[in-house]
């Protein structure tokens, strides 16, 4: 037997109206839409399901006239009625909705609230399946306890049970999150203003004449003196916050922070309003009144402002409406089969969103096996956050006195720059965290000097790191340069907002911060390989979320029609790097024995092989061992520097073929060097003996006519300043001559540098459009693997 709606649309919509009181204007646009989509496409499922979407953009679109104000946005029907009387999950909803706006073409501002009411969905769904355990901790179950029936007929007032203060518990959080819009869809502190409501709710019960029933004897937050006959009174409530965050996996400075400046003074304003009135919350003669008068604020605000009905949660149909786990108690035998059916749809939403797991990058897989034990989504936010500060602690957003001796030691100090444009970086960012927008709320400006602090310390700290790894590299050679290239500093400082943001599970996700700081992805991509290297302090999802960021560059935003990427091919006359021309000869494996790491047959590496990196995309976690992690041949000076003269000229006489542009440098373990010779003179028979290497140049300063080739043969000696010592063996200008050895000949610092290489060299082309096409490469050959 169908449902009513299945074959006559009009009268479900009719149905509909009744049973929400709904405007027959509403009513007939929703019906006018459904069947204008049902001409031009084929809606599978129920029609009432769809009918329910039609309905709510209807409902989202009317004006209601108010009186003495502006127009009320909606007609005061929530989302939760609508799908409540089409018999529709919320799950389903939103799996339809997005379907729906697609076909109807809705409006981006549409999409984005949609958008912003699932995430919330989500937050809330993770929050109350935390809820639960963490109130039977503190009280007792409210499902084992007993009623026991009144003989009397009189009316009076009996004392709040242990599920009404469950109730009441969670509706005062989400009428509290509510009204702190920037909460809403935030987990992290989501999770912590619901420990402020448990915190107040038990201090109440423990101060309240009578009530001491209601709390589980066995919680470790308990006073002392519980068990004895009387507990001493105080002036103010106990606070078990620090309590809760150890048991529950919460970050203590982060819920103080919440209580002391939202929680508190938010609950003071709603005894103002008497909204909340009484010494004890939980008194006879209160409890009943403040728990109507807080569902009745509650009732209104999701009619003008909200959509979901967060009290869904609360409701015997729960799992039915929106796939939550019921009470085992509570959960007859004859209804497992549909709670596991109800909780695996629930699970499936989750993975499609990815909204609290980052995606594993450069593979075809949605996640990642974990190494780790199965950890909730709040354990894995808040640990996130206490990474990240560990990460940080003990340091101050300003430059330590290492990397403010490494400004000084530059031709021209770069501190005052640097500072200036972290200052302005800090401003434009605040400015945007904190502004509502049609896609998301605007957030308090307390949150976004926290972030913004975390993200400056993360900043000097890696940057210290890097210019020390350069300084090493470079052997002392001036670091100006790329001190003072703007790009790469906010690129950097992009990246640590973007970790820091992550950390806490913000709803601000990529490429949010670089539309924010107005950078373009072909330049922003070339940071992260450089942060990755320099911070071992890095978590596993933190790896596997910037990876993806790379990846979502490499896949889509450098492709796009203002891109970077098209400057960069013509300023190289529109000649697209080929892979054997970007790839690294050594980064093509082979598939058994031989060296390198076997385990990856045929995988070209990227020049970055950090051991987090290479734990995310092999899944062997500690296998590979530091000390084989080779350094990346590309500096974050020739990320970041400009071309040089010759390659920017404009080659007049044709394409210089690979051969004559090309300069090996080979250091083998006998410490030869070797120079490989230009192509012009390729064909010719050149010999040296095996303790020497051959170095040709076109011309010669010497006796002789300009032009002449002059050959010399050289042996390359280790010394003890890791460099290479070169002796001149003999000589040949135009007729052979012997010359005797002379003294070690040490190069120049700058020219050690060159000599001191990766083994497989450098690829034939260098620079940003070649390390753009290099990574490219490499992902496609990392899916095509996976796939």
């Amino acid at each position: 037997m169908s449902r009513p709606g299945a074959a006559d649309p009009g009268a479900a919509v009719e149905r509909l109206r009744r049973e929400l009181n709904l405007d027959a204007a509403s009513a007939a646009e929703a019906l006018r839409e459904f069947t204008a989509l049902r001409g031009t496409y084929s809606l599978e499922g129920e029609a009432l399901h769809w009918l329910a979407c039609a309905l709510y953009v209807a409902c989202r679109r009317s004006r209601v006239p108010t009186v003495g104000s502006s127009p009320m946005e909606g007609n005061g029907v929530s989302l939760t009625r609508i799908l409540r009387s089409a018999r529709l999950s919320l799950i389903q909803f939103f799996s339809k909705m997005k379907k729906w706006m697609d076909m109807s073409n809705l409006p981006q501002e549409f999409r984005e609230r949609v958008e912003r009411l699932e995430r919330n969905f989500e937050v809330s769904t993770v929050i109350f399946k935390k809820f639960e355990p963490i109130f039977f901790d503190m009280f007792q179950n409210p499902y084992e306890e007993t009623f026991k029936p009144h003989r009397s007929r009189k009316q009076r007032r009996v004392p709040c049970s242990v599920k009404d203060l469950f109730n009441f518990c969670w509706t005062l959080f989400v009428y509290t999150k509510g009204n702190f819009r920037m909460i809403g869809d935030d987990l992290v502190n989501s999770y912590h203003l619901l420990l402020c409501c448990l915190d107040l709710i038990f201090a109440n019960a423990l101060l309240c004449p009578n009530r001491r029933d209601l709390l589980n004897p066995s919680f470790k937050g308990l006073p002392v003196e519980f068990h004895t006959l009387e507990i001493k009174g105080s002036k103010d409530p106990p606070c078990i916050i620090a309590m809760l965050c150890e048991l529950h996996d919460g970050l203590l400075v982060e819920a103080k922070g919440i209580k002391e400046h939202y929680f508190k003074p938010y609950i003071a304003k709603l005894f103002d309003r008497k909204i909340l009135k009484g010494d004890c919350l939980l008194d006879l003669c209160n409890f009943t009144e403040n728990s109507k008068a807080l569902n009745k604020e509650y009732e209104e605000y999701v009619l003008t402002v909200g959509d979901f009905d967060e009290r869904v949660f609360l409701g015997a149909d729960a799992e039915e409406e929106i796939g939550t786990r019921k009470f085992p108690a509570d959960v007859p035998g004859e209804k497992t089969a549909a709670r596991a059916h109800m909780e695996c749809h629930l699970q499936q939403h989750f993975e499609k969103k990815r909204s609290f797991a980052p995606s594993t990058p450069l593979t075809g897989r949605r996640y990642l096996r974990e190494k780790e034990a199965a950890i909730t989504p709040v354990a894995s936010a808040t640990q996130s956050v206490s990474r990240l500060q560990s990460m940080v602690a003990g340091l101050k957003n300003a430059p330590s006195e290492q990397l403010t001796a490494i400004f000084e030691s530059c031709a021209r100090s770069p501190l005052e720059s640097i500072v200036s444009r972290v200052k302005e970086i800090g401003e434009t960012f605040c400015c945007s965290y904190t502004q509502s927008t049609d896609e998301q709320p605007g957030s308090h400006i307390d949150f976004a000097v926290n972030r913004l602090k975390l993200a400056e310390i993360l900043y000097y700290k890696i940057l210290e790191t890097i210019m020390v790894q350069e300084t090493r590299r470079l052997h002392g050679k001036d670091l100006t340069a790329l001190l003072e290239q703007d790009l790469f500093h906010r690129s950097l400082l992009a990246c640590c907002l973007e970790i820091v943001l992550f950390a806490y599970s913000s709803p601000r996700t990529f490429p949010w911060i670089i539309e924010v700081l107005d950078l373009r992805p072909f330049y922003f991509y070339k940071v992260i390989e450089v942060l990755i290297r320099s911070e071992e302090g890095l978590s596993r999802d933190m790896v596997k979320h910037l990876n993806s960021i790379e990846e979502q560059i490499l896949e889509s935003l450098a492709w796009t029609r203002n891109s970077a990427l098209w400057n960069a091919l013509e300023a190289s006359e529109n000649k697209v790097p080929t892979c054997e021309e970007v790839i690294f000869p050594n980064n093509f494996e082979a598939s058994n024995g031989g060296s390198g790491f076997g385990h990856l047959p045929m995988m070209p590496l990227s020049p970055i092989i950090h051991p987090r990196v290479k734990e995310v995309r092999t899944d062997l976690g500690g296998s590979l061992r530091r000390d084989m992690q080779p350094l990346s041949p590309i500096s974050v000076h020739e990320r970041y520097s400009s071309p040089t003269a010759g390659s920017a000229k404009r080659r007049l006489f044709g394409d210089d073929s690979p051969k004559e542009m090309q300069v090996e440098k080979i250091l083998t373990k006998g410490t030869k060097l070797t120079i490989a010779p230009a192509s012009s003179i390729g064909a010719e028979n050149m010999s040296a003996s095996p303790g020497q290497t051959v170095l040709t140049m076109t011309t010669t300063t010497g006796p002789g006519k300009a032009g002449q080739k002059v050959t010399i043969p050289l042996h390359g000696i280790a010394n003890d300043m890791s460099g290479i010592t070169l002796i001149p063996i003999s000589m040949n200008l135009g007729q052979p001559c012997k010359v005797d050895a002379q003294a070690p000949c040490h190069p120049p610092g700058n020219q050690a540098q060159e000599v001191q290489l990766p083994a497989a060299g450098k690829p034939k082309r260098t620079g940003s459009l070649a390390l753009f096409y290099r990574k490219v490469s490499i992902l496609t050959h990392k899916q095509h693997s996976s796939s």
